[in-house]
């Protein structure tokens, strides 16, 4: 176990230091918001709203994965208690707000996966690169500001594509 923390917060460290500069501020300061809460369920609520046929379907799934997911999130953040790497470490860039909750696993990175997973069922090869590439960024951008250990990340986006996974499996049966 103690080899994977190494391995984590080098990986951390290398995100969150030596992965810099103005460019990248600026990017992920505005991709790590495609993970949140208001994004993520303003399109799975479109998509289920005012969409038709089988996006509208899609867009019910997203929305049942995000809902599922974040009780998860919330579960599991409340028993690991994992502290964030800005709150245990020293110099470690941070975004502008700094989180009260736990680490353990992203809710950012769930929340992408959640909402992609779905769209990638009716998506093109070149549509689901961009929709897997999109939520990788979230995922990324949430160690660059120094929010989460890749760990986390990795974690989060396991339990928003297998919960996605689990919502479209008994959707369809």
């Amino acid at each position: 176990m103690h080899w994977i923390r190494q391995i984590d917060h080098m990986m951390f460290f290398w995100c969150n230091q030596r992965l810099s500069g103005r460019v990248l501020d600026r990017l992920f300061g505005w991709i790590t918001h495609l993970g949140g809460a208001l994004f993520t369920i303003i399109c799975a609520v479109s998509l289920a709203w005012f969409a038709e046929g089988e996006l509208s379907r899609i867009g019910l799934q997203s929305l049942i994965a995000l809902v599922v997911s974040h009780i998860a999130v919330v579960l599991i953040k409340r028993k690991v208690r994992r502290d964030r790497p800005f709150r245990k470490m020293e110099r470690v860039k941070v975004g502008k707000f700094p989180l009260k909750d736990y680490s353990f696993p992203s809710g950012h990175t769930t929340a992408i996966f959640a909402l992609v997973t779905p769209l990638m069922f009716v998506s093109s090869p070149v549509m689901i690169f961009i929709l897997i590439g999109l939520a990788l960024l979230v995922a990324v951008s949430r160690v660059y500001w120094g929010y989460h250990y890749p760990i986390d990340c990795m974690a989060g986006g396991m339990v928003g594509f297998l919960t996605a996974m689990l919502v479209i499996w008994c959707m369809q049966n």
